[in-house]
């Protein structure tokens, strides 16, 4: 994405902030594409008969974020956070539902390197990491935040950084922390206390 294109879409949130009308419209043609394109790494990892589709997924989230009050828009990179955050919200509750109809527990299998799980146990799954998420929040908010919007927002490193305002070698001394805690939290179930090496 261009310099004139960022820009143009701090503009809009600005707009949005002083609660122009069209703000929202004008801003869906710049960051559809992107929006669309975290969805469809998000969706790649899901079951094949899951009920939502990346397009579904997107205007849910738009949908979610236009409903937002009281947000104050900073930036594109805090546009994408606030966007993160939401489609992980939807997919949890997706989730839930699809995790309330099957029975028993399956055990949860996370891979830590690019955190993603088997698609026969996602919906058990994403709600375990959605619920450790909430705790590693709650010891470490920049954490929990890399891990977001890496796992739900399809984020590397140096957009992370960029929404964060942090150095893309703080994000990845972050991730790789949070990858060691939810390892060893996650994995507390299968029995297994250390990270391969």
């Amino acid at each position: 994405m261009n310099k004139e294109t960022r820009a143009e879409i701090t503009q809009i949130l600005g707009d949005w902030n002083r609660g122009e009308k069209n703000a929202e419209e004008r801003l869906m043609p710049f960051v559809y594409d992107e929006l669309k394109r975290q969805a469809r790494l998000l969706m790649s990892r899901e079951r094949s008969d899951h009920t939502l589709q990346p397009t579904a997924l997107v205007h849910e989230a738009f949908v979610s974020i236009s409903q937002q009050s009281g947000i104050e828009w900073k930036d594109r990179s805090h546009f994408y956070g606030v966007a993160s955050y939401l489609m992980r919200q939807i997919l949890v509750q997706h989730a839930r539902k699809h995790a309330a109809g099957k029975r028993g527990n399956a055990i949860v299998h996370l891979s830590i390197d690019d955190v993603q799980v088997p698609v026969d146990q996602r919906a058990n799954s994403i709600v375990a990491l959605d619920e450790a998420l909430e705790r590693l929040a709650d010891a470490d908010e920049r954490q929990a935040k890399v891990v977001e919007m890496r796992f739900f927002g399809g984020l590397n490193n140096a957009e992370i950084g960029e929404t964060l305002g942090l150095s893309e070698r703080t994000v990845s001394r972050a991730w790789k922390a949070a990858r060691f805690w939810l390892y060893r939290e996650l994995n507390q179930i299968d029995g297994l206390s250390e990270p391969p090496a």
